[in-house]
């Protein structure tokens, strides 16, 4: 018979190496590429059957954001997700680079977070409907990616049209003690 403990260890490295595969490169999996033309890319959302477009509102220097991707959006079951629904992107809340927001108008990324979002903190993920209307946003870092997955199914089934994403949060985890 094994000892226990050697058991528990092997138990531990099984998970370890499982989770270990589990993960990806957020800025090659997560991270659609974009010209910067938010309009453009509307069109290629509802060409490609999405429920809408999720920008990640960020800034180089800010630890909740890189919290974000080493621990949750770097997660293959997030990655699969969120790509199945959104068209996912980036926009630096500092960021001087010139793009074109969802009326076609052309902006610094700074001025399309602060003067149309009013996006102070980061991390803040925007999602956006297929007019480009922002229809929730979260600020902060999840928890863990289970909460992360929520915030997108609370999305995607329309739940945002009927609660808040506190009470959806608090009803997903006594569906998961009921169980």
């Amino acid at each position: 018979m094994l000892n226990p403990r050697l058991l528990w260890l092997l138990f531990w490295l099984l998970i370890a190496a499982d989770s270990a595969a589990a993960t990806r490169d957020p800025g090659e999996h997560f991270f659609d590429q974009s010209l910067g033309d938010f309009s453009e890319e509307l069109e290629t959302a509802r060409e490609e059957g999405k429920k809408g477009i999720l920008i990640m509102f960020e800034m180089d220097e800010c630890p909740f954001c890189h919290r974000m991707k080493q621990r949750v959006l770097n997660q293959a079951a997030v990655q699969d997700y969120f790509k199945q629904h959104f068209l996912i992107f980036s926009v630096d809340i500092e960021g001087d680079v010139e793009i074109t927001d969802f009326n076609g108008k052309r902006v610094t990324e700074k001025e399309f977070a602060f003067k149309q979002f009013r996006v102070r903190a980061t991390p803040v993920f925007g999602f956006f409907d297929l007019n480009g209307k922002l229809i929730t946003r979260f600020t902060g870092a999840s928890k863990d990616s289970q909460e992360f997955l929520w915030l997108g199914e609370f999305v995607v089934s329309g739940a945002y049209k009927e609660t808040n994403f506190p009470r959806y949060k608090r009803q997903k985890r006594k569906e998961l003690r009921g169980r």
